[in-house]
């Protein structure tokens, strides 16, 4: 059954699915640290009309800042960290202009004119407003209304929505209600600087990020990698995932910037499983705050139900209109995940009694999971809510090999996968705590044989996607297929056939896998889901197929695609985005950024470092005080170490035996 929700919000139209599929074009450079971002133009301005902003509790807090300077042109823009960025300006012939960003609880940026010629006199401009639009509406290209300005003392005063800002600054500017201006008399070869604050009602510490940041990697497992290219982007990884923590007494990692600064079911579930080899009390805090979340009733505006896990978490000032409240529960996947997250918490050494009195929560997700009966399906439960519920949720994501939609309910084929893991994961943690695991292992393998019956497209040899409202598999060739090899719930038969599949020039890119190959109708590498590369989504490639190493062909794939990633990641200076166009490498290198991108965005933050745990075969059961490797990494990554609480120092070298392990 359907429901109607309202589609409208002071007076604007807001039918149709809410945060599905890419946004509006941003550009320029983001900001980050835990749930506030700023989002600019390459030259730092904040510019009304375009989808930028400082953005705090998935708020609009500023719309505007503009730095004007006569004759200013943009040099260059620099971040040497994710939430720090500095722009360098030139004012012809003697002037050079800095503003040092720094985001954290509100903003501080540090003006600075360096004059290396004669005496000059320089008049700066700061425009600041505000609107405090929602993050969707940001997001969608949807107008706001401007706040009220006020100056009050030595602050410019921003109020809306029950929120406010203010903004104050050294340097003796002056102020009105469109913002501040400095006069300034600079003497030959002298330097002036001024900083601005943007406040949120907390004293604005400038240190805090870089100490937050500090203090996470003191504590982490300590990574390094003979090979350069890696060591960067593994730095890059653990610097971008620190300024995406959300502290409190349960750390989670947002899922991405500039949209996603929220907690995210799959996306943080996933991130945190990626991230254990770095600190396994990021899936604590994950797995905690989600299980406080859990469904306990049916609420179709939500697409709440009891055991099920949510989606998102928001905060916004339209989230009550949008979602219903401030969570939404429209994923099918998150559930499951839930479940085989915190077996793995456990084998990486997440305290016994943490583990216990989560294992109610896993139980009902279990709960929700069975009463699907032979498959878990979705279907949205009204129009506002996402029609598809996997991590493809763009509209069109899922589709039969001629290109025509599927139509629901579906069952997708990773899901599926998913749901087998967790059912093994759940008999696992009963028989290490005393239960009888023998109706979990029964689920599972009960799921395993209708999958293997139902979804194995013999004539094609690979996976459906799905199966639609009829139960007809959906018969495209999808990335999906290797989440069933990470799961492990592929037969090896099927599985060798697979890894064939995946291997050839419609899959695999050269700097990683399709999400749709390139022979199928509605194949568009520039798409968002339909043959564009997801970082993410590669990794668990690779770690499917080290599952199954055992297979002919299975490494060699692993290594190209592997090596492919990290080839990408250098190519984007060490930082992975969401994700890219699928363009072949053949073709088109270095890879073609795609425009509405998310970065720094969580799991693709991470999964440099499932890449390196697969490769290494790293297994650890710190409760049974053993540690597993079976390492197979390309020759020229060199030697890799790990060392931390738990796992104690594993170094693994090198070794190729399959040839030619990088791309041409």
């Amino acid at each position: 059954m359907r429901h109607s929700v309202s589609t409208r919000i002071g007076g604007v139209d807001i039918s149709g699915p809410f945060n599905a599929g890419e946004a509006v074009h941003a550009g320029g450079i983001t900001t980050v640290e835990g749930s506030a971002f700023c989002l600019s133009g390459a030259e730092g301005n904040i510019t009304p009309g375009a989808a930028h902003g400082l953005f705090l509790d998935d708020a609009r807090v500023l719309s505007r800042w503009e730095l004007a300077v006569d004759g200013l042109t943009p040099l260059s823009v620099r971040q040497p960290a994710a939430f720090q960025a500095r722009f360098v300006s030139r004012r012809a012939p003697d002037l050079l202009v800095c503003r040092d960003r720094l985001v954290g609880d509100g903003m501080s940026e540090t003006i600075s004119v360096d004059n290396v010629g004669d005496a000059a006199d320089v008049r700066l401009d700061l425009a600041v407003a505000a609107d405090f639009a929602d993050l969707f509406a940001v997001k969608e290209g949807r107008a706001a209304g401007a706040a009220h300005a006020s100056v009050e003392g030595d602050a410019l005063v921003l109020r809306g929505r029950g929120r406010h800002v203010s903004v104050s600054a050294t340097g003796e500017p002056e102020l009105t209600t469109e913002g501040l201006t400095w006069r300034v008399h600079l003497p030959a070869r002298s330097r002036w600087e001024a900083e601005v604050t943007v406040g949120t009602g907390r004293p604005f510490d400038r240190t805090r990020p870089a100490r937050r940041l500090e203090a996470w990697l003191a504590g982490n497992t300590r990574i390094t990698a003979e090979d350069p290219a890696l060591a960067e982007v593994l730095r890059r990884t653990e610097s971008d995932l620190g300024a995406l923590r959300i502290d409190g007494p349960r750390p989670y990692v947002a899922a991405g910037a500039p949209w996603f600064m929220t907690l995210f079911g799959r996306d943080s579930l996933l991130t945190a499983w990626m991230a254990l080899p770095l600190d396994p009390g990021l899936a604590l805090g994950t797995l905690r705050t989600l299980a406080e979340s859990q469904g306990t009733r049916v609420d179709p505006a939500t697409e709440e139900e009891p055991g099920r896990i949510m989606h998102e978490l928001r905060r916004g000032p339209d989230s009550a209109a949008l979602l219903g409240g401030e969570r939404y529960y429209g994923t099918a996947d998150a559930t499951p995940l839930f479940v085989m997250l915190l077996a793995q918490a456990w084998r990486w050494g997440v305290a016994e009694d943490a583990v216990r009195a989560l294992l109610p929560a896993a139980d009902a997700a279990l709960s929700w999971v069975d009463g699907h009966g032979d498959f878990v399906t979705y279907r949205r439960a009204t129009d506002r809510g996402l029609a598809n519920q996997g991590w493809k949720d763009s509209p069109d994501a899922v589709n039969h090999a001629d290109g025509r939609l599927a139509t629901g309910p579906i069952a997708l084929c990773e899901v599926q996968g998913y749901a087998y893991a967790a059912w093994l994961a759940r008999a696992e943690l009963a028989e290490a705590f005393g239960e009888d695991p023998t109706r979990h292992r029964a689920r599972a393998e009960a799921l395993r044989t209708r999958f293997a019956e139902r979804f194995w497209l013999p004539r094609h040899g690979w996976y459906a996607v799905a199966l639609d409202g009829d139960g007809a598999p959906v018969d495209a060739l999808t990335s999906n297929t290797a989440h069933c090899l990470w799961t492990g719930i592929a037969t090896d038969e099927h599985a060798a056939t697979l890894v064939a599949r995946l291997s050839e020039p419609d899959m695999d890119t050269g700097y990683g896998l399709r999400t749709l190959a390139s022979t199928m109708g509605a194949h568009n590498p520039m798409s968002y889901h339909n043959g564009s590369v997801w970082p993410h989504d590669t990794a668990i490639a690779v770690a499917g197929l080290m599952r199954y190493a055992h297979l002919p062909g299975a490494v060699d794939l692993a290594h190209r695609l592997a090596v492919g990633l990290l080839d990408a990641a250098t190519a984007f200076g060490g930082r992975l985005p969401e994700l890219y166009c699928g363009l072949p490498r053949t073709e088109f290198a270095p890879p073609v950024p795609f425009p509405t991108s998310c970065s720094p965005q969580a799991w693709a933050s991470a999964a440099p470092l499932l890449v390196v745990r697969a490769l290494l075969g790293l297994e650890p059961h710190v409760p049974h005080g053993t540690v597993t490797t079976d390492p197979r990494l390309p020759a020229h990554w060199g030697e890799i170490t790990l060392t931390g609480r738990g796992i104690g120092t594993v170094t693994a070298g090198g070794r190729c035996e399959h040839g030619q392990d990088r791309p041409g």
